[in-house]
């Protein structure tokens, strides 16, 4: 992709398809106003190929040719509107409520997320293993068949992907468990194949996970070694603020700088993490991203980068009334700000 400018709406969770999975309405009008208000790259909310791998209520689908013009509907109106658009495909592992997926969640083996209430989910056999990797293929097919410029693998924030590379999750005595990357490569090169040379592809991967064992820097840096001798396009870290230091080693300095000094130039880094003014997008490039990722601002400010770029103070708060129709939010991310408190500054 040649994007018009830096600045990406991050892939943020609308809870806003339909129930069969199709996009809602009132989504589309959510992205194409920001792609009109400027950004460069508009990425979807997280979009499932695989009935076993629907995370969330509201939740859309790509894991079937029927959910095509769903898919199309999104990027005619991101490219109409003059963004490049990207979909992100997913797959939510032991993440996944058994209402939705169909039964015990699926992961690379048979440990629940380390919170309270978790669900234990069933570690998948080599059948279902094989059959979600093909997924993520077939969704990237579909991407292309409906038009949009690129796609990213979500392999972050300790869904499937992440749950196989991290040590937590992934306990298996199989060649799955002894080579933790194998499934995430086994991926890429489905979803490489899947779609035309060119294609514009990325992958989203978290740092580090607090859990012990649990992924650490170390098999970050190993995975991104392995990603970057594919033809990807860029790589995604997942972080809360482009400041933050290792949990474990803070003398390092920030986790962003580090990432983008082991990169190397190597390939394309989008940095992201609590960027709300201009200043803080400048310091995300230069500590050697080449894109910035704009999430909450670019729900609070659907303008973000015309109101950054010419010199305005982009909006960090949402109102208490009104607010859906001001910012031109879907109903189910509306509802999903006013039910989590703290979330947003309200006035």
């Amino acid at each position: 992709m040649t994007p018009k400018n830096p600045y990406v709406l991050a892939p943020m969770t609308t809870y806003s398809s339909q129930l069969d999975g199709v996009i809602s309405p009132d989504e589309l009008p959510y992205l194409e106003r920001r792609a009109k208000g400027g950004f460069g790259i508009v990425m979807t909310a997280a979009c499932c190929v695989h009935p076993t791998g629907w995370a969330f209520k509201g939740q859309w689908q790509c894991s079937d040719d029927r959910f095509i013009p769903s898919l199309k509907s999104v990027s005619d109106v991101i490219r109409s509107a003059g963004a490049n658009s990207v979909l992100q495909i997913h797959h939510g592992g032991r993440q996944c409520p058994p209402e939705l997926c169909g039964g015990t969640p699926l992961s690379a083996s048979a440990i629940p997320l380390n919170k309270p209430g978790a669900v234990t989910p069933r570690a998948m056999t080599e059948g279902e293993i094989v059959e979600v990797i093909e997924a993520f293929g077939a969704a990237a097919h579909r991407a292309v068949v409906a038009g949009f410029d690129g796609i990213e693998i979500h392999g972050a924030n300790t869904y499937l992907l992440q749950q196989f590379v991290s040590p937590h999750s992934n306990r298996r005595t199989d060649i799955w468990g002894q080579d933790r990357l194998k499934f995430s490569r086994e991926v890429v090169e489905s979803v490489l194949k899947s779609v035309p040379d060119g294609f514009s592809v990325g992958y989203r991967f978290s740092p580090e996970e607090p859990d012990t064992p649990g992924l650490r820097m170390a098999d970050t840096l190993a995975l991104i070694d392995t990603l970057v001798q594919y033809q990807l396009d860029f790589l995604h870290v997942s972080l809360r603020d482009y400041k933050q230091t290792s949990f474990f080693q803070p003398e390092d300095g920030p986790t962003l700088n580090r990432i983008a000094d082991h990169i190397n130039g190597r390939i394309k880094l989008i940095g992201v993490g609590s960027v709300k003014t201009l200043e803080d997008a400048q310091a995300v490039q230069a500590a050697g991203a080449d894109w910035v990722a704009i999430g909450r601002c670019g729900i609070s400010e659907p303008e973000w980068p015309d109101v950054a770029l010419n010199g305005g103070t982009p909006r960090t708060k949402v109102h208490r009334s009104n607010f859906a129709q001001e910012l031109t939010l879907p109903k189910g991310l509306a509802d999903r700000i006013d039910a989590v408190e703290g979330w947003f500054d309200r006035d």
